[in-house]
């Protein structure tokens, strides 16, 4: 009788995990083929362009809310020192819940997993989530939802997603990498929506 049963509890648990494996499967062999692509249609001028994005990401995340500090200091504008805090806070809690999770999850980063493909260059944390376009995601959405106004919210994004694709470009990232911390990052600013003024 205890054999009947373990021998049931095992194809019950086996049953039960195929269609997350086979989901887990199709949608790393999505990433890998995604980052293959990219690589294969690299040139140095558009490598440049992207590692300038990337590179450049953690400046941008901190002009944003310093800049409406200033402003709103210079201006005594009580409204626009309270958004500076609510992009900061919002940057700062992805970025705490970002690295949180990378220690959970600890996925191998793109060029360790698979050795077809070749990164640009070679961060030595984990992969999942992307922690540059969490924080860029999550500064755009703050601001965006701060001002929103056409002029703000369509350079947000687009600066955003350009995080977020030079990520995958340069390889240090998988697309579902990238596409978790672009929800991480927007529903950090909007769970964080009760700072605004």
């Amino acid at each position: 009788m205890k054999s009947i049963t373990r021998l049931y509890l095992t194809l019950l648990l086996l049953t039960a995990a195929t269609p997350f494996t086979i989901a887990q499967s199709r949608l790393q062999s999505f990433d890998d083929r995604a980052l293959e692509y990219l690589e294969a249609h690299r040139t140095p001028g558009q490598t440049k362009a992207w590692l300038l994005i990337s590179n450049t990401n953690d400046y941008v995340n901190v002009a944003i809310p310093a800049g409406l500090l200033v402003a709103g200091i210079i201006d005594h504008n009580p409204d626009m020192r309270q958004n500076a805090l609510y992009v900061a806070s919002s940057t700062a809690t992805t970025f705490l819940v970002n690295t949180l999770i990378k220690k959970l999850v600890r996925r191998p980063r793109p060029f360790i997993s698979n050795v077809h493909l070749t990164a640009v260059y070679q961060p030595s944390s984990t992969s999942f989530p992307s922690g540059h376009t969490s924080s860029a995601f999550s500064s755009a959405t703050a601001l965006a939802r701060a001002y929103p106004k056409w002029y703000v919210i369509a350079p947000a994004f687009l600066w955003s997603g350009a995080v977020g694709y030079s990520r995958m470009y340069l390889g240090v990232h998988y697309p579902s990498d990238v596409t978790a911390g672009a929800l991480l990052g927007a529903g950090t600013a909007f769970g964080l929506g009760f700072i605004r003024p």
